[in-house]
């Protein structure tokens, strides 16, 4: 054991992608190997409360461009090609109430598209840029105020913020909360009523109050609550109190695993760890469901391909 060469975590992690991804995505594997291991891409969120126009100019002069707002249009313009589409052959099917019918059936499936669907804020500005174009923003600079103009983050943890669809004055909880991105973009809507951000680990908190220190305001850091409880046992302090909850779960991070040595939850002694991760999620996933309002929605994600962690956790 002392002398037979150590298998570096990241070559575990790869040989365990490898065996079980190839099975669940088959022909995508190859592609979505190459992607997983790529460098990294970000995307420059903007801090709403430090001057928005400025830093927005500044990110389109390096022709980065807003990826929400021109998934909005894209969306919005495939709907109404459908509506005219469906008008036409209702139109050519026969009399004008079978053309109301049909066209009160478009509206009707407009709804199978979430981002179409979605009340999203508008407030909510994050740039990238074009594919293929990797290269890296610049660290922001601090305005007259000392609050930084934008937040660098992987652009698809934005996703899940997207997706939880807050609105005007609800209460929020962002049940794995550090290191407080998505807290950060829950912020920049704008519309959170009340805003509670939990994570278990204080080191990690720490690290949350840094981010919501450098790009909010005093006033704004005053109304959201952090604390460091185990979010399994959260319904036990506040049950059934939260219209949205985002359960941003801890899981293997399959790019952090195939790509970095540090802290690496496939090392042979996080074994146990990780065998025990679909358990976690789905803990802190009923945990989540058990803080919100009848009628609320939850949100859960993970930074996984996993199905045991995703879709079986969901079962």
């Amino acid at each position: 054991a002392t002398t037979a060469p150590r298998i570096p975590s990241t070559r575990l992690a790869l040989h365990h992608f490898d065996m079980s991804y190839s099975l669940h995505l088959r022909d995508l594997w190859p592609s979505v190997r190459v992607g997983l291991l790529c460098e990294q891409k970000y995307g420059a969120l903007v801090n709403n409360f430090s001057a928005p126009d400025h830093v927005t100019q500044e990110l389109e002069l390096l022709n980065a461009t807003d990826f929400i707002s021109k998934a909005l249009q894209k969306a919005q313009q495939s709907q109404r090609d459908a509506d005219v589409r469906e008008a036409m052959r209702g139109s050519q099917e026969g009399s004008g109430e079978g053309k109301t019918v049909m066209q009160a059936e478009t509206g009707t499936q407009a709804g199978t598209s979430p981002l179409f669907h979605a009340s999203i804020s508008p407030r909510i500005k994050c740039y990238t840029f074009p594919r293929g174009d990797i290269t890296r923003f610049h660290p922001a600079r601090p305005d007259i105020l000392g609050l930084l103009g934008y937040y660098l983050m992987d652009a698809a943890s934005l996703l899940p913020v997207l997706a939880l669809n807050v609105q005007q004055d609800d209460f929020v909880l962002d049940l794995c909360a550090a290191p407080g991105g998505k807290t950060l973009a829950l912020l920049q809507t704008g519309l959170c009523g009340h805003l509670a951000a939990n994570d278990v680990s204080i080191s990690r908190t720490k690290r949350l109050h840094q981010i919501l220190h450098s790009y909010v305001p005093k006033e704004v850091r005053e109304t959201v609550r952090v604390t460091s409880y185990d979010g399994r046992d959260w319904e036990q302090v506040k049950g059934g109190t939260f219209h949205k909850v985002l359960v941003d779960v801890p899981c293997t991070t399959d790019r952090h695993s195939a790509m970095e040595e540090d802290n690496n939850i496939f090392h042979k002694k996080r074994t146990k760890e990780r065998q025990m991760l679909p358990m976690l999620q789905l803990q802190l996933l009923l945990a989540g469901i058990l803080a919100t309002k009848p009628g609320g929605e939850v949100v859960y994600s993970t930074c996984s391909l996993s199905p045991l962690q995703n879709e079986c956790v969901i079962e």
